[in-house]
Parts: structure tokens; sequence; C-alpha cells
């Protein structure tokens, strides 16, 4: 662990904010009218659906709740409800909360606190859906046949209320006790029907550990997290949301779509490469996305596999339509299905625009002017905005790991190779397990050994150029 107060770590956090020219607070007529929004409300008229229990299932500290849950059983199938934070009822078009929300784009995570979206007062108080409190939102409605098939969608504004805010772990516990109640218990059920409806279409979840920074008694760490079956459940209602409004911007001819272009054979051959050289099993007509679904992502050749699999997934984007004409590609590959994001208004900026196309398609109107005057320039703004957030997620894993690493400058590590460049075999990234490190190896003379152990020394650990570099012991 590296203490908070360890000052090349606190004065490289500094320099990556100042590097990347990110704002320090608010402007003072931001919060203003942040502020006279909480009191005044832009949008009302929302309908009452306090009555239904929803839940919210986010990380232990987290407080910007965009989405809560109440998931019902029906005679023929399920029911999905689905509340997601109404941040249009609070931001006034064209004004000075709107144009920051567009200078910021996303909400920035950094080990030692945030850059919001939007003000504390929004997106951690009155438009966050909180337990216990009355909130504004746009209400899904997604009624599901018994193979989890979606068969009808409503989208409307209303008043909903959270009963309790849980965490994921929480939510695995209770549900592999049988202690959930049912809407929580129907998570597992929902959730293993949509995988299965994924896997028949061709979609893929890669179910890869991620390094987490993690804080404890004022210092910082990293851990690997494997993702629990909760999570996977959890993110299969966000997807189906996702289609869902897709379905609903297509069919009236306006929208913004996230796009995933299918790989090309050339990627998919090196990745056949890969599963050979690791002694994977893929047959010839089997589809990669059922082979991922049957790989261990604590073995270390699986874990390699997996890592190497996310290469098919890069090249997302947003494409916006009008007048019906659909892009090309206007799938995503990964979805296997139209699909776009419209579950995280606070933390994203395009899900409120997203929210509104919906809300306005379902009602069989025409969408706000407001919206339809920003779509031309979303795009642009979403792939700088998710650049930057990228850029600030991997510098900050690369400083804290520096941090953790500078007093070890060779010593050496067990680690496993879970990638190797296809021009450059004796260049690659490895995986050590403690501490949870993910880093570039090069210098040997061989060429590295993809999915195995191998021996690393610690050639460079500066906190203050973020790099980590090891090479064969």
């Amino acid at each position: 662990m590296t203490g908070a107060a360890d000052t090349p770590l606190r004065t490289a956090l500094r320099a990556l904010r100042t590097g990347l020219e990110l704002p320090d607070g608010f402007p003072a007529d931001v919060l203003a009218e942040a502020a006279d929004a909480v009191r005044n409300p832009v949008v009302a008229g929302h309908e009452d659906a306090t009555e239904l229990p929803f839940l919210t299932i986010d990380p232990p500290t987290s407080t910007d709740l965009d989405q809560a849950m109440h998931l019902e059983r029906r005679p023929h199938g399920y029911r999905v409800h689905y509340a997601i934070a109404d941040v249009a009822a609070f931001v006034r078009p064209g004004g000075a909360l709107d144009t920051e929300a567009h200078r910021r784009v996303t909400t920035l995570y950094f080990p030692d606190g945030k850059v919001p979206l939007h003000p504390e007062s929004l997106s951690e108080g009155a438009a966050s859906l909180l337990p216990g409190e009355t909130r504004p939102a746009v209400l899904w409605e997604i009624d599901l046949d018994a193979e989890g098939r979606a068969v009808t969608t409503r989208v409307r504004r209303a008043l909903v209320r959270s009963r309790a805010k849980l965490d994921y772990a929480g939510v695995q516990r209770q549900i592999d006790a049988g202690t959930a109640e049912e809407s929580l218990a129907l998570l597992r059920d929902i959730g293993t029907l949509r995988e299965e409806q994924e896997l028949a279409r061709g979609g893929i979840s890669l179910n890869v550990p991620e390094q987490e920074i993690v804080e404890h008694d004022g210092t910082y760490g990293l851990e690997y997290r494997a993702p629990l079956p909760a999570d996977g459940w959890n993110a299969q209602i966000s997807l189906l949301t996702g289609m869902a409004a897709a379905r609903l911007m297509t069919e009236s001819g306006t929208g913004i779509l996230r796009t995933l272009p299918v790989a090309p054979d050339g990627a998919v051959a090196r990745l056949r490469r890969s599963a050979e050289a690791l002694h994977i099993d893929w047959p010839h007509r089997v589809p990669y996305a059922q082979v991922v679904r049957s790989l261990d992502p604590e073995r270390a050749d699986h874990a390699a596999f997996l890592q190497e699999c996310t290469t098919l997934l890069r090249g997302a984007g947003y494409t916006v339509f009008e007048n019906g004409d659909l892009p090309t590609p206007a799938v995503h590959a990964a979805v296997a299905e139209l699909y776009t994001h419209c579950t995280a208004p606070l933390r994203r900026l395009v899900d409120r625009y997203a929210a509104e196309l919906c809300v306005a398609a379902a009602a069989d109107r025409e969408a706000p002017e407001w919206v339809r005057a920003a779509l031309p320039a979303l795009p642009k703004e979403m792939a700088d905005g998710t650049r930057r957030a990228n850029t600030v997620e991997r510098e900050c894993v690369d400083l804290v790991e520096a941090a953790l690493l500078k007093d070890r400058i060779g010593a050496v590590f067990d680690a496993y190779v879970v990638d190797v460049r296809e021009q450059e075999p004796t260049t690659g990234t490895i995986h050590i397990d403690d501490p949870a490190i993910v880093a570039r190896i090069e210098g040997g003379t061989a060429p590295l050994p993809l999915g195995e152990r191998l021996r690393v020394r610690l050639t460079q650990a500066d906190p203050g150029s973020s790099k980590v570099l090891f090479a064969p012991a």
C-alpha cells in the first residue's frame, strides 16, 4: 500500500489533472443554477410510482446513483421496472449547467476524489436515486416472455423512491443464501435468461479480472476484482434497457446509437492463433463468444486468452441518425444488436439526450428542439470525453503501480504473460498477483511464453512518469 500523503504520488496526480486541463470545482454561475434547479426543477408533472419498492445496486461508497430496479414475475414471463435518474428535470437547455456538462462530458474518477459531470448538489443529492428519497426518474417498464425476450416496452416520467441501497457482494450473498426478497431473487432468473439470449444472438460479455485502486486507512493499493455473477446479471438489465432504447429511437427515426464494427477476419484469425498457443479448445464452427463463456479467469492461460479477446472490442463509438437513415454499422458487435447508452445520465452526457429521445418516441411525439440541435456534435464530444476518461483511469492505475514499486527496483516477481506483440515477441504484458500489477515487459532475448508463468525483474518504477517496466529474470 502507498500512503495518501506520499508526495510523489500526490504530485503526480496533481500533474495529471493539470496536464489534462481538468476543472477544479464548478463556476459560481453553474453552482447557483444547480441550487435553483434543486428548488425549482426544469421539468415537472411526473406520475407517481412511489408505490414500487425499488432498490439500487452500486459499489458500497457510491452516492451518485443512476439506476434503481424492481423486478416482478408475470403469468407468462417477467416485468422489469428500471428507473433512471431524470437529470433533464434539473438542467435547463443552453444554461450554465448544460454548457458545463458539455465541457466535462463524463465523470472522472481519481484515487483521491473525482471530477463530477454535475455539481454534487445534483449528482449526489437531488438527482441521485438515494434510498428513502422521492426522486424524478425516467421509468422503463419492459415485459419479457418466459425465455427472457423483450415483448413490450413503456417509458414515462415518474416519481420513484428507492427502499434499499445494496452492493454487489451483498446481493450475491443474499441470492446464494436464498434470503433475497423476490424482486432481488429474480435478478438471477432474469439475468441468466438474458445471458442465454445474449449467447443465442452472438453477443459477448468478457469476464476479465480488472485492476482496482483500493483505499484503506488513508493508503492506496491495487487489487484484482473478478466480476461476480451478480455483476453480470445487473449488467444484463442495463443492456436490456439500452437495446429497448435503441429500438424506440430507430422506430421514431431519430437517435444516437453506441456502435462497434464487427472484428475483421484478420483479428479473429490472430485470436485463433492465440487460442492454439494457449492450448484452448476452439472447434472450427464454434463462435468465440461461446468459447469465452467456458473459460475460468482464475487460470493463467484462460486469463491470457480473455485479455486477447478485448482486442476484438475496440473501435466503439457513437453514431447519430435522422429521418430513419440508420448508420453503417448500426449494430454494436459485442451486444450483437442495436444498442445505445441511456442508463447513466449522472455520469455520462449522452444518456440525458438518449432518455429524452426515448420519452418522446414512446409518447409518439417529436424530440425537443434542444435535443435535435445537440445531436450532430454529440459523437465527437463523447469520443473526446471517453478518451479522456480512459486516459485518467489508465494513468491513475499506472501511478499507483509506480508508487507501490518505487522502492523495489531489481526485485524479482512471479508473473504470467497475458499478451505478446505479434511483430515483437520479446515484448508484451504481464500480470503479477501480489501486488496486483499489469505492466509492460521487454528486454529478453527469447519470445515471451503467452499464458505461462514467468519470473520477472522490476527495472523501472517512477511515480513521476507513471511508468513501470519489467524484464525476464
